[in-house]
């Protein structure tokens, strides 16, 4: 809406229309005969001077003398572009279109409400007033852009030499190890040999069991039953202590994974050791990292940086899963490889302190405002409540 605003805004009070006369038409002439046995050429495009008309306005116009024909009004080529370059720089052919159908519209209609005198309602200032306030703040944004964007090559030197740590890229071996192991809670489906005993079981009759057969399968039962002093069976675990257990025997695997890659094993092998381990189906990643950035690695992570060439960092664990790298080799980046990265920095830190003084400086009321809804808040309900029952709809229930 505030983007409307100020495109109506900029579009009313550009420029006023200009009379001029009509451009002289072009010289009139049969295009030249192809050559024979020349494939014909293909028409340059025609030029349009700055001065050439581009929209023309017919029955509107600044001269109330003048009617008929002769009241129209002319944009010249670089007047349009002007306005088209204020509201948006670059803008597409389409949208040119579009803006001039809108300015010829626009124009004829603000002419007429101009004269309806509705520029001078309360309504029309205030809106106009806000527009304006629209068009500065944005208009001392891109100045303050522009000024943060005059970064001299001793800044860029001197925040090159205090950030080193940041142009540095490293080659790792890294391995990934699953963060708990993953079980399949699935049940094998029964053997024809189990249906069928299944079945026959059920569908035999009750036979009653003699006293001895009794005393028989009493004994049994106390055969089965755990002696006084003997190990009780195992406590099933629940899924919290299942999911805690798994966690536990991923990491004790990636320390024994570390050890191996100490020794100088195969890391790809031992990256698929600790998928195998951790029931992930799938071929794992390349274990291979090239020109990694300390900026680029988890928060984590970043301290494998500082790791010499050859030597294995500890187990890093996080939610993610368990990770070992391993340093391959690290070097500096050139200044010139990375001047275009740091102007850019420089140019959006600059950019955001001088905007801070003017963010989050209002109070608001909340008692007019209500409180404003924080993290993980429900959406108030919009539109109409719902209906709620009649009381012949409660008697018929």
């Amino acid at each position: 809406m505030f983007r409307q605003l100020l495109v109506c805004l900029l579009l009313v009070v550009f420029v006023s229309g200009q009379t001029a006369p009509p451009a002289s038409p072009a010289p009139s002439g049969a295009p030249n005969a192809a050559t024979p046995g020349k494939a014909p050429e293909t028409p340059a495009a025609p030029t349009v001077n700055p001065d050439d008309p581009v929209v023309t306005i017919k029955g509107y116009c600044t001269d109330v003398s003048l009617t008929g024909d002769a009241c129209k009004t002319v944009i010249t080529k670089a007047q349009f572009e002007k306005l088209a370059d204020t509201l948006q720089p670059g803008m597409s052919p389409a949208m040119k279109r579009q803006l001039a159908t809108a300015y010829a519209r626009m124009l004829a209609m603000s002419s007429a409400a101009e004269k309806r005198d509705l520029d001078k309602t309360p309504h029309f200032q205030e809106a106009s007033q806000f527009a304006r306030m629209q068009i500065l703040s944005q208009e001392l944004g891109k100045a303050l852009q522009a000024d943060s964007g005059n970064v001299s090559d001793q800044d860029i030197q001197d925040y090159y030499q205090k950030n080193q740590n940041n142009f540095e890229q490293a080659t790792f071996i890294r391995i990934f190890v699953p963060h708990t192991k993953r079980v399949e809670a699935t049940v094998p489906p029964a053997t024809k040999k189990q249906k069928e005993a299944a079945a026959a079981a059920k569908s035999a009759p009750a036979v009653k069991k003699s006293k001895d057969a009794v005393d028989e399968d009493k004994d049994d039962d106390d055969a089965k039953k755990p002696a006084t002093g003997a190990k009780t069976p195992a406590k099933k675990l629940s899924p919290e202590e299942q999911q805690k257990a798994g966690e536990e025997a991923m990491k004790a695997e990636a320390a024994r994974l570390r050890k191996r890659l100490v020794a100088g094993e195969d890391p790809d092998k031992l990256e698929k050791a600790a998928f195998t381990a951790g029931g992930l189906p799938g071929t794992p990643p390349p274990t291979k990292m090239e020109k990694v950035r300390r900026t680029s690695l988890p928060p984590s992570h970043q301290s494998v940086m500082e790791l010499k060439e050859g030597e294995v960092s500890e187990v890093i664990s996080d939610p993610s899963g368990n990770y070992i790298y391993k340093m391959v080799s690290k070097e500096k980046m050139p200044l010139d490889s990375v001047k275009t990265e740091i102007k850019n920095t420089i140019s959006a830190q600059r950019y955001r302190e001088a905007m801070q003084k003017y963010q989050n400086n209002a109070d608001l009321n909340n008692d007019y405002f209500g409180n404003m809804r924080g993290p993980g808040m429900p959406v108030p309900p919009r539109g109409p409540r719902a209906p709620q029952n009649k009381p012949e709809d409660d008697d018929r229930d």
